[in-house]
């Protein structure tokens, strides 16, 4: 019943690769793909009349002047009387621009742009099917971030890697920077003798010695999941499906910590389906990685903060393949529907660590989850627009919506929906729905009558869909997780704040990440310097290995005025760039009452090591004027 309705939704992109002014003379059209044409206030291109249905890439990759060097082959498809293809483009250098591989003059115009780059117009003749754009990046090409030697393990050579979400991919390619469009790609790629290039795609297993390598996506993507990084990189295979690549000097370590993920892959086909990438492999990038993970397909990028040496930080990587359903293989198809891929996606983790590590185990990481939601809404204000799951970020950066709200609000939408329902119900929904939309950009309404249709046929049930999508704050009837495991933490502190044991009888060396992160947390408002002290000398967690417990614990000293974490609190700083830390840990310092100067110093020489998005974060939030600092010592 519903495919029927669904179908005509992506009619246009089949009549569109088969129309042109002059059908006598059409040329030889592309594969139809599944483009939704929806008005998408973050990108300039027009893909309902003129669509990019796949890219042959090469590029050549220049450390010295920290550039890429490129060629963008495009095959289009174009509606009736369409006569020019429009891309996305952010500080490129446009060289020259060729319709179908003859060398005549083509018409091209870049617009003066705007926050979210510039609008590269090209005309189109009447029997085009192939465009190639030749650019230049810039040196600060914000989804480009070009690593020193000293800034990796190895001390050798210099490390790339690219981070094209939400809106960044058109630094570095000329695109229709839109999730709403799918493509397959090609890439050739040139890099310096001795380095490994590795992207999205098909991937090589060992450095070669012509620095040449090629790439193969065979399935539809948005631009935003192109992807490629450059270094002295190493893999190891954990199983047939599944491999790690990091620097050697990581490699074995990485190789440990990701141990489950072949556990973790069974138990997501399990849940939803056969998984559809052929490989997932993951490499672990350099620390000014600006977020825990990137679920670029065939290849999770991650951040070294999860190598804990005991496995406990893995649910980024169930996070990160759960992203191989939603938001891989069933997209957002704005930025406005982020909630798409992330709520779905903190449902599909949690879902895996269930089964994987039990019940009191997931319901931990739902409680901590679950107090960074509230600590999300109280912060935005209960009715911020911004606490809506649907949003409306029209002439705002996509960034802004990227909150706790599409992850933990989604996730808690659909479980409200589970309980209503049941879970048998909703995983044989869920698993239709990734099969309905299997390489779709589909927006919120697109979900929500797929819901009412399949799932709720005599209405919601009570759950109060339209609240939950299109209201703010918080719903009354979201589900409050409840751990045993937890009661227990707050007892135990409570008896140690109040001297009736001490801390060498806190039993400590049984506890998980989530529960230390839970003492830590409900460490008293009003606690003393030397109650911190006392722990900090017992338990050692300012030198803490485990990047989560020494975050939440030096948040907590700053905020305390603990002053003695300072000079490791600053060592932490300038070598880890994920946002996740540094944010909190900057905004606790700058508004402590004898920090500001000091976060501003230690931001000053930091900041050249974060990648752009980080640095945007932090600029709005300390009011950083960089010429204030110019003279400051960088990384």
């Amino acid at each position: 019943m519903f495919s029927l309705r669904i179908a005509s939704l992506f009619l246009l992109i089949l009549i569109a690769g088969c129309q042109s002014a002059d059908n006598s003379t059409q040329p030889d059209t592309p594969e139809p793909h599944t483009t939704v044409f929806v008005d998408d206030p973050h990108s300039f291109s027009r893909p309902d009349r003129v669509v990019t249905t796949h890219l042959d890439l090469d590029m050549f990759v220049d450390f010295d002047e920290q550039i890429i060097t490129g060629a963008a082959s495009y095959k289009i498809a174009r509606a009736a009387g369409a006569d020019d293809l429009v891309l996305d483009i952010d500080s490129l250098e446009i060289l020259k621009v060729v319709l179908d591989d003859q060398p005549t003059g083509v018409i091209y115009s870049v617009g003066s742009g705007n926050e979210f780059g510039q609008k590269l117009t090209i005309q189109l003749n009447k029997n085009t099917r192939k465009v190639t754009i030749h650019y230049k990046t810039s040196p600060q090409a914000t989804a480009l971030q070009w690593l020193q030697p000293e800034q990796t393990l190895g001390g050798i050579y210099p490390f790339l890697f690219t981070q094209s979400q939400a809106i960044l991919a058109r630094s570095w390619i000329p695109c229709q920077d839109s999730p709403g469009v799918r493509l397959t790609y090609t890439a050739n790629v040139q890099v310096p003798e001795g380095m490994m290039a590795v992207m999205s795609a098909s991937n090589p297993q060992k450095t070669n010695s012509s620095g040449l390598y090629e790439f193969t996506m065979e399935q539809a993507i948005p631009p935003y999941l192109i992807s490629m990084a450059v270094g002295q990189l190493a893999f190891e295979a954990v199983d047939e499906r599944v491999g790690v690549y990091a620097e050697p000097a990581m490699l074995e370590a990485a190789v440990y910590e990701f141990a489950d993920t072949p556990r973790m892959l069974e138990s997501a086909e399990g849940l939803y389906g056969k998984y559809p990438w052929e490989r997932y492999d993951i490499i672990v990038l350099p620390p000014s990685f600006p977020f825990g993970g990137m679920e670029n397909p065939r290849l999770t990028f991650s951040t070294p903060t999860i190598i804990a040496g005991d496995r406990s930080l893995t649910s980024l990587i169930a996070h990160e393949l759960a992203h191989s359903w939603s938001g891989n293989l069933v997209t957002n198809a704005t930025w406005n529907d982020f909630w798409l891929n992330e709520g779905f996606t903190v449902y599909i983790e949690k879902r895996i660590m269930e089964d994987l590590y039990g019940a009191d185990y997931s319901e931990m990481i739902n409680l901590l989850d679950f107090q960074d939601l509230l600590e999300t809404v109280e912060k935005l204000g209960n009715k911020s627009p911004l606490t809506r799951l649907k949003l409306d970020l029209d002439g705002e950066d996509p960034d802004e919506g990227m909150t706790d709200i599409a992850y933990e609000k989604g996730y808690n939408f659909l479980r409200v929906i589970e309980e209503a329902v049941g879970r048998e119900r909703f995983d044989q929904f869920l698993k239709s729905y990734f099969s309905e939309f299997a390489f779709k950009s589909i927006t919120t309404e697109m979900f929500l009558d797929y819901l009412r249709a399949e799932l709720l046929t005599s209405g919601d049930e009570g759950i109060g869909v339209d609240e939950w999508v299109y209201g703010t704050g918080l719903p009354d009837n979201i589900v409050v997780p409840v751990s045993d495991r937890f009661t227990n933490i707050e007892g135990l502190l409570e008896e140690w704040y109040k001297r009736k044991i001490t801390v060498q009888e806190l039993p400590s060396d049984r506890w998980t990440t989530h529960e230390w992160l839970h003492f830590i947390r409900n460490l008293p408002a009003n606690i003393e310097v030397e109650r911190l002290e006392e722990l900090d000398a017992h338990l050692y967690l300012t030198q803490a290995r485990n990047a989560e417990i020494k975050s939440a614990w030096m948040e907590v000293a700053v905020k305390r005025g603990y002053r003695d974490v300072l000079e490791e609190l600053e060592d932490f700083l300038r070598v880890v760039g994920r946002r996740k830390f540094l944010s909190p840990l900057y905004e606790a310092l700058y508004n402590s009452d004898w920090g500001r100067d000091e976060a501003l110093r230690i931001y000053a020489r930091a900041r050249r090591g974060y990648h752009a998005v980080t640095v945007r974060t932090l600029d709005e939030m300390m009011q950083f004027d960089p010429e204030k600092y110019k003279g400051a010592i960088s990384l």
